[in-house]
């Protein structure tokens, strides 16, 4: 058995090769490989010595040689090819271990590999013959395979051959997003082309229903997911659903902690928040959150934005069951305390999400690609249109109702008071009604409170039904044909009105 060893990351490859060894193969290596194995003392072949060429272009040209590649891509079951091997004196090579130059972790024209693609793929197109190992984490497995039966089995050389040319296809991925990258620049955030290579993460309990399958992939060469270093310490797996809101109400929760610079509470339902509210304690937060809506919190997802103590964990306790809690910490006795009250409730202990840069939709066979929806009109660009001005507790509850609101499914109205966000009016196909949703949410907080619209009012109707619960300031984005209109009604009423120029719109 003849095996062929050119690897950049060398991570157990010398436990390998003595394995290999061990078992009377023949070792092939290439330039750092081979000085790898010369400095542990492991007998090889240099692959300058099997194709009677020394490397040259700086280590560019080194394995691509008809010695090499013959060697690997002939098909033992053609006369013909076997012939061929005999005439050029070429023998087969039965396993390649090769994995690339990290392109991805400093993208320049010197890491995009030649050589070690061209042996992955022509090893695995020849995967009836040949095995082909990219990762380190399969080296023990082709061992003992080897060990055991002397051969790997049709089995193993196929599902290698696919791991193979998954890794060739992520890493032209990443060459061509860096291509895109460094391209013009109307090309940047949408190019010609997206190539997105997808590692499965994360087996979903189910999908969106019971019925369906689901999972949660990385997107390969992006910036880590804050899912990958999520620890779960109690409950059952989590659903496509579960994944999904929790991700919802950890972003939300984050946000509204940076605005206010003080802490918070999201409580999502649907990925559409059902309750939120910042407070100078946990405790207090979460009170005020759960009050904006108890009954929809049923089953819903609790984001906090500090550590769990005893005294948070007493108040969830006392409150309705929650599918998810999320959190940066838990203190020492606080997951007991909740597993012993809260069993089937999954607890989640998160480090800070990133930041959203592109965002996928799928429809059938064809994607929606849009950038992500940031909030760039900020306060300090907000203008008043209004006779009367905010005033400054008024300003702090816009805020914090605009957030809100542009996370929230459209159409969407938000009430603030006191910065808790009472009313939440989500997902309906009329403005008015939305409206009318939070205003019945909010009660007696209405009055007084401030009102957020994601997108502008198109008729006086919606502020109208506002106004007569008693908000006394609205932040819209404005730009109607009738903003006129809705402006002179917001002075009739006495309420103060700020326009964003910035609609954020939630499907």
């Amino acid at each position: 058995m003849r095996v062929l060893l050119s690897v950049y990351d060398k991570t157990g490859l010398l436990p390998l090769a003595e394995g290999l060894v061990a078992l009377g193969v023949d070792l092939i290596a290439s330039g750092n490989t081979s000085a790898a194995l010369t400095a542990a003392g492991i007998p090889h072949s240099d692959v300058t010595s099997v194709t009677g060429s020394a490397e040259m272009l700086g280590g560019r040209v080194k394995t691509l040689h008809p010695k090499i590649h013959g060697g690997i891509l002939a098909d033992r079951s053609k006369q013909d090819h076997v012939d061929d091997l005999e005439r050029h004196e070429i023998t087969p090579i039965d396993l390649v271990v090769c994995n690339l130059y990290p392109f991805s972790s400093d993208p320049s024209i010197e890491l995009i590999d030649v050589g070690g693609p061209t042996m992955v793929r022509a090893a695995a197109k020849n995967w009836a013959h040949v095995g082909i190992v990219v990762d380190p984490a399969d080296y023990d497995v082709v061992l003992a395979e080897l060990r055991e039966a002397g051969t790997l089995s049709d089995g193993t050389r196929r599902r290698l051959a696919r791991a193979a040319f998954a890794h060739t296809a992520a890493y032209d991925a990443a060459i061509v997003a860096w291509f895109d990258a460094e391209g013009p620049e109307e090309d940047r955030e949408l190019p010609p082309t997206i190539h997105l290579a997808l590692t499965r993460a994360q087996i979903a309990r189910y999908g969106e229903n019971p019925h369906q399958r689901g999972a949660r992939y990385r997107i390969d060469g992006a910036a880590p997911s804050f899912w990958d270093s999520v620890t779960q310490h109690s409950g059952t797996g989590l659903s496509y659903l579960n994944l999904f809101d929790a991700d919802a109400a950890w972003r939300l929760v984050h946000e509204l902690a940076a605005d206010s610079g003080t802490t918070a509470v999201a409580i999502i339902k649907h990925a559409n928040p059902c309750g939120a509210a910042v407070r100078t304690d946990l405790v207090g937060a979460f009170d005020a959150a759960l009050a904006c809506d108890p009954v929809s919190a049923f089953g819903g997802i609790i984001a906090l934005s500090g550590e769990v103590t005893e005294a948070v964990a007493a108040a969830i306790a006392e409150g309705p069951q929650a599918d998810v809690i999320i959190a940066p910490s838990y203190a020492p006795g606080t997951i007991a305390t909740l597993q012993a009250r809260r069993k089937a409730t999954r607890l989640l202990e998160a480090p800070a999400p990133e930041a959203i840069s592109v965002q996928y939709r799928s429809m059938g066979s064809t994607m929606l690609v849009q950038s992500a929806d940031d909030f760039l009109a900020t306060p300090e660009t907000w203008t008043v249109v209004t006779e009367r001005q905010p005033t400054e507790a008024e300003w702090v509850d816009l805020k914090l109702a605009w957030r809100v609101c542009g996370r929230t499914t459209s159409n969407a109205i938000v009430i603030a008071k006191d910065g808790t966000a009472a009313g939440i009016g989500a997902g309906q196909q009329s403005r008015v009604v939305s409206a009318g949703i939070a205003v019945t949410k909010a009660g007696p907080l209405a009055v007084g409170g401030a009102g957020a619209s994601d997108a502008f009012f198109p008729f006086p109707d919606g502020l109208e039904a506002l106004t007569a619960a008693g908000v006394s300031a609205v932040v819209q984005p404005g730009g109607s044909i009738r903003d006129e209109a809705v402006i002179a009604a917001a002075n009739a009423a006495g309420i103060a009105m700020v326009l964003t120029g910035e609609r954020h719109f939630r499907h």
